[in-house]
Formats: C-alpha cells, structure tokens, sequence
C-alpha cells in the first residue's frame, strides 16, 4: 500500500469560499482510477503538543503501490487541479509512505 498525505495552508485560510473552492477541486480527483480510498479532511478540535493544526485542508490518497501513484501524479485530472486550484494556496506539504 501506498500513502500520499498532503496538506494545504490556503491564503486566505479566514475564507469559507476559498476552502470550498479547494474541496470541489479535490471531489473532482476522486475520478483517477487509480485511487483505492481517498479522505478530504480539516484539522480536528484536538490540541496537544505534538499537534499541528495549522493547516486548512488535507487530501490524504490510498493506492496499491507506487505506480498508480505516479499515474495518478501525471493523471490530467491532477494536472488540471494544480492548473486551476494552486492559486488558493500559499503551502502544501506531502508526506508519502509505504506499508
């Protein structure tokens, strides 16, 4: 199994418009044959230490190995969503892992 984690800090994190925006980008992603389960998430009401909730939006992608990975890294619907979504962030931080 392959994980790819990824993390959105938006420009304007204050607009609900913006994070909806963004959202709809990723439902669009769900179409890539290659996903095998997919989650659209925002930090949860949990505070410790070790807790990062600066971010706006994480998209986290399970897929059978790294391949459909990568077919889904060059996928014209992922191409289109950097194409007309990147605009909305200001970071995005990945953290891919294997079982």
């Amino acid at each position: 199994m392959f994980i790819h984690h990824v993390y959105f800090w938006l420009n304007n994190p204050d607009s609900a418009q913006d994070k909806e925006a963004l959202k709809a980008g990723l439902q669009k992603l769900t179409a890539v044959e290659t996903i095998g389960m997919y989650q659209i998430g925002e930090p949860a009401a949990t505070n410790r230490d070790v807790i990062d909730r600066s971010y706006s939006v994480s998209w986290m992608l399970m897929f059978d190995n790294l391949e459909d990975e990568e077919i889904y890294q060059h996928h014209p619907l992922h191409l289109r969503f950097v194409e007309t979504c990147s605009h909305l962030w200001s970071k995005v931080v990945v953290y891919d892992s294997v079982d």
